[in-house]
């Protein structure tokens, strides 16, 4: 029987490391055991977070799991420390980490000085400003440079056409 396995290791996008993929599966497993997530699955599926549940063992061990993505909030390469970031910040809401969260409102303001990520932003500033730090007002919105290039008449697309149409 031949084998169909590869010798070469698994590539990800944009050469970014493993332990920022990682970090980042954290994150999004962490946000969908979060308190607000879980309270809005309570509503429609009573006992979702009863003891001995998938979801109410992972959330038993966020202090763990924090502790093991904690050292990546230093790490050298920038993908790697904002999927940290995000990974801790979610996972702070654990009572347990409450006097984590002082540390983790510095990183949060560099993720959002830093971050391209819509939804890394909105974390980066959600969980902080819930825990009482000043976060800085998000961004105005900006129209897209399509909306005002040589062929546009400058309206944008949400601009009503002149009656009658040219």
């Amino acid at each position: 029987m031949k084998r169909c396995l590869s010798s070469a290791p698994p590539r990800f996008p944009h050469d970014v490391p493993i332990r920022a993929t990682l970090s980042n599966w954290l994150a999004s497993t962490a946000h969908d055991a979060s308190d607000e997530v879980v309270g809005r699955i309570e509503q429609h599926c009573p006992g979702f977070l009863t003891h001995g549940t998938v979801v109410a063992a992972f959330r038993d061990l966020r202090t763990v799991l924090y502790r093991a993505v904690e050292p990546f909030l230093q790490d050298g390469h920038e993908d790697v420390r904002e999927a940290a970031v995000l990974a801790s910040i979610i996972l702070a809401e654990h009572p347990g980490l409450a006097g984590h969260r002082d540390h983790l409102a510095v990183h949060a303001r560099t993720t959002l000085d830093t971050s391209s990520g819509t939804l890394n932003r909105r974390v980066a500033r959600k969980a902080p400003t819930a825990w009482g730090h000043d976060v800085p007002d998000p961004e105005p919105f900006r129209e897209e440079p399509w909306d005002r290039g040589p062929h546009s008449d400058g309206r944008g697309d949400l601009a009503p056409l002149p009656f009658p149409w040219p």
